[in-house]
């Protein structure tokens, strides 16, 4: 039996096996890509086109995706995890002293350069697309620069591109308490609004909105709500960004329905916002069913990370509880549902469950690649890799071509 096969690849190859048997056994409890953010069922009439780029890498993509959709709290633990892992099994390893402390450092740097990535590196997206097209797709709520925690340099015209790349048609503008006045129609329309930050709470107000004394409603509970009505005298409509903020007035929710909320946020991207948890938003369609009330999603981009978890699909012939449907990336909304201690593992778990067939075939294709290249046979003096394997393969066809008749 040639030298190849004999090769005990498991023993010497674990990670490489163990991912490759992860990628498959994902694949029998899989994740749908977008689900209804109300009903909770995957949408029928919509669906995610990958660039060939996003395919081909997505190994990278996927990974990149993953950390773009970490809560907070679980991205610092997914951090802190893995780099304390990383450095152990670097100094674990056999070798020179030297070469274990340069892997215990180069394993916890590429955790960091992984997230610096995720957050600043430009990458293939994926892309909504509808059916329907008397549907438009919608984010009810971005920034720009013009937003005192926006990336610096980060304009409008950015900003369209961002969701052009994504399906988008249109984009509310919602600067924190800076109206947005400017007027940009291509790629995509944005649309004016503000988000105004008042007394534990920002509300989200949309359409032709003009300044407020923000000072009349920053006092007190009653002062904030007392906002509405003002947006409602400018013509605008006010939705209260609850995923973020949801904590500091969860015992008002029924007062804000008084107060004449037009709706309510309930899943927004921003890491923070990520953590709110199932049974809240379940209370929140509860009550804007129960009061008609507008139901939405939020990229809350601001200049940081590359993809959104969340479209809206608006309609223009409905009106409050039925104008709108929310797509959400089902990784997104299982942030709440996991400790965040547990970021280490159930993030690589959800977010291989959710791969399509073809990022599933290119997962298995790369890791192939690797074993290839690690596993051939080297004689001294031979670069590594496959063309080991192809200049063996060639000397094996020579010689049958030269093994004289039997």
């Amino acid at each position: 039996m040639p030298k190849i096969v004999r090769m005990n690849l498991l023993r010497r190859y674990p990670i490489t096996f163990a991912l490759l048997a992860l990628v498959i056994v994902s694949a029998l409890a899989p994740l749908p890509q977008l689900v209804d953010a109300v009903t909770g069922a995957p949408p029928y009439d919509v669906d995610l086109v990958r660039p060939t780029a996003y395919t081909l890498l997505a190994p990278l993509s996927d990974v990149l995706d993953a950390l773009t959709f970490l809560s907070l709290g679980r991205a610092w633990w997914f951090l802190l995890t893995w780099m304390i892992a990383l450095t152990v099994c670097g100094l674990a390893r056999s070798g020179p002293p030297r070469r274990r402390v340069i892997r215990a450092i180069l394993g916890p740097l590429a955790v960091v350069v992984l997230g610096v990535a995720a957050v600043l590196v430009p990458r293939p997206v994926q892309r909504l697309v509808r059916a329907d097209s008397t549907l438009s797709v919608i984010d009810y709520h971005a920034h720009t620069a013009a937003s005192h925690d926006g990336r610096p340099g980060w304009t409008a015209a950015d900003l369209a591109s961002w969701h052009a790349a994504q399906g988008f048609d249109a984009s509310y503008v919602t600067d924190h308490n800076v109206i947005f006045d400017q007027t940009v129609d291509q790629p995509i329309r944005l649309l004016p609004g503000v988000e105004w930050s008042l007394y534990g709470q920002h509300v989200v107000a949309l359409g032709p909105v003009t300044m407020i004394d923000r000072a009349a409603y920053n006092r007190d509970t009653p002062g904030m709500l007392g906002v509405f009505a003002a947006l409602h005298r400018q013509g605008a409509i006010g939705i209260a960004s609850l995923p973020e903020y949801w904590r500091n007035h969860w015992e008002d929710l029924d007062r804000f329905v008084t107060a004449d909320v037009d709706g309510f946020e309930i899943v927004t991207c921003s890491p923070k916002a990520l953590a709110f948890p199932a049974p809240a938003r379940a209370r929140v369609l509860e009550l804007a069913r129960e009061h008609d009330l507008l139901l939405v999603g939020a990229s809350d981009n601001h200049g940081w990370g590359r993809a959104t978890c969340v479209w809206n699909l608006s309609s223009p012939s409905a009106h409050g509880y039925r104008a709108n449907r929310v797509l959400a990336r089902p990784i997104a909304l299982a942030q709440a549902d996991w400790q965040a201690w547990t970021a280490a593992y159930t993030q690589p778990w959800l977010m291989l469950r959710g791969l399509s067939w073809s990022e599933r075939s290119s997962w298995l294709t790369w890791l192939l690649v690797i074993l290839i290249y690690r596993a051939v046979p080297r004689r001294q003096g031979d670069p590594g890799g496959i063309g080991i394997l192809a200049r063996s393969l060639s000397l094996k066809i020579l010689k049958l071509h030269r093994s004289p008749p039997g």
